[in-house]
């Protein structure tokens, strides 16, 4: 299996789709799978801008068209009627296979997605011509529940978009990211699942965004990372 981590520094506006298209384009032939972070489609700070920029399904048919050829996951702000969703999606052979809904909205310090978002309230897991796979969308992973969740699903693959900011700077490293891979490790090991994992890099409004996506294979260990902080998109046989 040959999957791409795609690893991009979104804009806080619509034509991240435009670019989204160009890169499933240049890696379609040479991948199964592509995998791209937490509102990639939008950006991350979208605050009011939500209500412009938030996507209708309907809008995003060119992504169907383009999962005949390999399998497209994705994030973005989704409208859904009258309210808003920080979706993961999953696109193959041409259909929305699943939609994941963030669970867990993060309302604290520099987050306030609570404010803008309507939370999702399941986690399930579907077939896709690889396996069972669950989707998650950041913080939800970093809850003990969405972990017996998950250990009842008992996927195969669990994809994790991601946009977390760089935080807890030291001589040792980012505080963060050896917080991020511990969390990483119990859920492969709680689960026997691989776990794919796809972080932006990229600023905005202050906020930096660190990167270091991964796999992460069935005993808990890293066996592809991408670097910290560069936008970089690199395909991996496991």
């Amino acid at each position: 299996m040959r999957i791409t981590l795609a690893q991009i520094s979104p804009k806080l506006n619509r034509t991240n789709l435009d670019d989204i298209v160009t890169i499933i384009e240049q890696n379609k032939d040479i991948s199964d799978l592509i995998v791209f972070p937490e509102l990639a489609l939008n950006g991350y700070l979208l605050q009011d801008k939500l209500y412009e920029d938030a996507w209708d399904i309907d809008e995003l048919d060119t992504l169907k068209e383009l999962s005949k050829d390999i399998d497209i996951v994705v994030g973005g702000a989704m409208r859904d009627k009258d309210v808003f969703r920080n979706a993961g999606l999953y696109f193959s052979k041409g259909e929305l296979l699943s939609q994941h809904n963030k669970v867990h909205l993060p309302n604290y310090g520099m987050f306030e997605e609570a404010r803008y978002f309507e939370a999702g309230d399941i986690f399930e897991s579907f077939i896709s011509q690889f396996g069972k796979t669950s989707m998650i969308v950041c913080e939800d992973m970093w809850h003990e529940d969405v972990h017996k969740d998950l250990q009842e699903e008992n996927p195969d693959y669990i994809i994790a978009l991601v946009a977390s900011p760089s935080r807890g700077f030291s001589d040792t490293g980012l505080a963060i990211q050896d917080k991020w891979y511990d969390i990483l490790n119990k859920v492969s090991l709680e689960c026997d699942a691989k776990v794919i994992f796809v972080n932006r890099v990229g600023f905005e409004d202050g906020l930096g965004f660190w990167g270091g996506s991964c796999i992460v294979n069935n005993d808990g260990n890293i066996i592809e990372k991408l670097p910290l902080f560069n936008k970089e998109i690199k395909t991996f046989n496991i």
